[in-house]
């Protein structure tokens, strides 16, 4: 059986309560012209599925509102949205300053991969100004934070940096994964770019990878877009179709597991053996104040804590809490634990983990929307099983 000029699609009167997914790779057009206006912009259509499909325009669509965005894209995962903003935007002979705690491929990326391309990268501490102004140079171009640093919940001086990014002409982007659109819009907040791991708490439920990225000026908007077109860093239809369910849900999954985060936050200062809790609405958090001005009613659900005891106590404390899954990810509706010294950050050696206050002792947790009793019971066991060693 051939395919005709007329699609076998069947006419109704009615029209679906959700989204269809279109995983049709080509569009077809009515004629030259009609294919010349759509690409001039002139009229809105479809060619090819690498440069667009309407899972991705629509998941992008309720995303951009979210942000207070325009023109925002879906890429394949968050390291493609990354890539896109790096590459589309940088070129060689330029250079970029990274937040010292980014995610680790970001910092992979920035760092391995970037200087073969002829783009330099000086990471800094991004809770403080003066070291950011101190690693500008002639050549800078750009700028790239997370607002909430991972795995120990730093928050970056987002008024600060944006000042300054401003003062020296260079971009300011923003991964915005951690925080999401619920606790703040970077735009707002004198960000050029605002990214995002998709596949985390907007979508949700870990079962799509996908990433997203928006700019404040159309020129840099069209060139992220032209290099993740070339490149193919394309969304699968199927996971935008995923994620635009999730999204539906984000604020209730964002508020309940926030709450959670709290009470297990509270809970964990108060245990034997726990020798720190970081969480960002805590009095003793060393970025409290400007927590609280940043994101307001909206710290988020991660939590980090360390225990005494080293390896020993870690694997203890993994062992005796089976019901929580240990692994190296967050956003998702369960809660997840990660241990970064075996994980994220097991590429640097013991001393520069230390000293940027990860031991073995300690662990990031991904808090999800279950029972918080629940989690504060199967936390209890965990670390008096880590404090027995």
């Amino acid at each position: 059986m051939t395919r005709t000029n007329r699609p076998d699609w069947p006419a109704s009167i009615s029209s679906p309560l959700v989204n269809p997914i279109q995983p049709s790779v080509v569009y077809r057009a009515g004629s030259p012209d009609d294919l010349d206006a759509q690409y001039a912009g002139e009229t809105q259509g479809y060619t090819y599925a690498r440069e667009g499909h309407p899972n991705a325009s629509a998941l992008a669509g309720m995303i951009d509102r979210m942000e207070g965005a325009e023109g925002g894209i879906v890429t394949g995962s968050g390291m493609a949205a990354v890539s896109a903003v790096l590459l589309g935007c940088l070129q060689a002979g330029d250079h970029v300053i990274g937040g010292d705690q980014l995610y680790g491929r970001t910092l992979r990326l920035m760092q391995q991969d970037l200087p073969r391309l002829g783009i330099a990268t000086t990471l800094a501490d991004s809770t403080d100004v003066g070291a950011v102004r101190a690693a500008l140079r002639p050549e800078t171009r750009m700028i790239v934070i997370e607002i909430v640093s991972n795995p120990t919940l730093r928050l970056a001086d987002l008024a600060g940096l944006a000042a300054l990014a401003q003062d020296a002409g260079v971009l300011l982007v923003v991964d915005n994964t951690f925080t999401t659109p619920r606790a703040i819009q970077p735009l707002a907040h004198g960000a050029d770019i605002v990214l995002h791991s998709v596949t985390k708490l907007l979508a949700g439920h870990s079962d799509a990878t996908l990433g997203y990225v928006a700019a404040r000026d159309p020129e840099l908007r069209q060139k992220i877009t032209d290099l993740a077109v070339t490149m193919g860093l394309t969304a699968s239809p199927f996971d935008c179709w995923l994620a635009e369910r999730g999204l539906l849900s984000f604020e209730l999954r964002h508020d309940r597991a926030q709450a959670n985060a709290a009470a297990l936050a509270a809970f964990l200062a108060d245990q034997p053996g726990v020798k720190r809790v970081l969480y960002p609405a805590r009095p003793d958090h060393p970025d409290h104040n400007r927590a609280a001005q940043l994101l307001g009613e909206h710290p988020g659900n991660m939590v980090s804590f360390e225990v005494a005891g080293g390896r020993d106590a870690a694997n203890a404390l993994v062992r005796a809490c089976p019901e929580i899954a240990f692994a190296p990810t967050l956003g998702d509706v369960s809660t997840t634990l990660s241990h970064p010294a075996s994980s994220s950050h097991r590429a640097l050696s013991p001393e520069a983990r230390e000293a940027i206050g990860i031991s073995e002792g300690f662990f990031r947790i991904s808090v999800g929307i279950e029972p918080a009793e629940q989690l504060v019971d199967r936390f209890g066991r965990a670390v008096a099983a880590a404090a027995q060693g």
